[in-house]
């Protein structure tokens, strides 16, 4: 195997590692769109929130276990969730621009937060797995790699089982076909939009926390990766959630082609023109939603 290829092979591979926790994101801003018309800007300082409480209960003194402070921390972000849905709920319903442009009041809120109780400091903090790493057809492996693919592998087919087959699915199916119709029907709309707005952020966190090991924390990397989370839902049509998870992956490898081939320093605006460019080919995203949005 060439020198080149086998470059052009790892950045592949990384490049849909990457991409796997992108879909994850964007899975989140997917659902609280097919729910509530609102694309939730706030999805990323949620997760950075989350980050810090991890950080702060294992590392400083916090006395917690791993999976411990991630229960805590996951409670918090989704209670603040659904807080952050009922602020913006009578707000949406009267205008779709007005509830996305509150996500960013509510968004700027939490950052400031964040820097407040835990400062802008950058702090590290790793998975609690095993470090290994091994050749495969000459690609190195790494146990990271391996959690982040069995992670998002078991996230997404939990969430497509819940949408498909369970009661809960059927009414986020239906509130995000019609929202009237739901209501007539009697389906409690914020009830179904607040769990949506629960479940986002649980996704979010999930993808946050596994990206940080990666890279490192503090109070804007997680908002700075939601970024490409949210390009990935733009590239698979921001109503479909298979389309996310094709988008994730185009991002992840496109963003590690076009960083390692030409610049990293030119990653973000690289990633604004991958957007503009797929949004002029393929208007409705990659998979847009079709038969009016009765599956996922």
């Amino acid at each position: 195997m060439s020198e080149t290829l086998h470059d052009l092979l790892a950045l592949v591979w990384t490049g849909m590692i990457t991409g796997c926790l992108y879909a994850i994101g964007a899975l989140g801003l997917v659902m609280v769109f097919k729910a509530t018309r609102v694309v939730n800007f706030a999805h990323g300082n949620l997760a950075a929130l989350a980050g810090f409480v991890v950080y702060a209960l294992t590392t400083t003194g916090g006395g917690f276990g791993w999976i411990a402070a991630v229960v805590v921390a996951l409670a918090i972000v989704v209670v603040l969730a659904v807080i952050s849905y009922g602020l913006i709920a009578r707000v949406s319903e009267r205008s779709d621009l007005r509830g996305t442009i509150a996500t960013l009041g509510i968004s700027l809120v939490l950052q400031g937060a964040v820097q407040v109780l835990f400062g802008a400091d950058i702090v590290n903090l790793d998975l609690p797995v095993p470090v290994w790493s091994a050749e495969v057809a000459g690609l190195r492996i790494t146990s990271y790699d391996i959690t982040v693919l069995v992670v998002a592998f078991l996230v997404v087919a939990t969430l497509f089982l819940v949408i498909e087959r369970t009661r809960i699915g059927i009414a986020f199916r239906a509130v995000s076909t019609s929202p009237f119709a739901s209501r007539v029907c009697g389906l409690n709309l914020y009830a179904v939009q607040g769990l949506a707005w629960g479940a986002a952020a649980t996704l979010g966190v999930i993808a946050s926390l596994l990206i940080i090991p990666s890279t490192f924390l503090s109070s804007t990397t997680v908002a700075a990766f939601m970024l490409q989370s949210f390009a990935a839902a733009v590239l698979g049509g921001f109503s479909s959630l298979p389309g996310s998870i094709i988008g994730g992956l185009i991002v992840g490898v496109a963003m590690n082609l076009f960083s390692y081939f030409v610049t990293s320093e030119l990653s973000s605006t690289f990633l604004l023109v991958l957007m503009l460019v797929a949004l002029n080919v393929f208007p409705g995203g990659i998979m847009p939603q079709r038969g009016g949005g009765s599956r996922a």
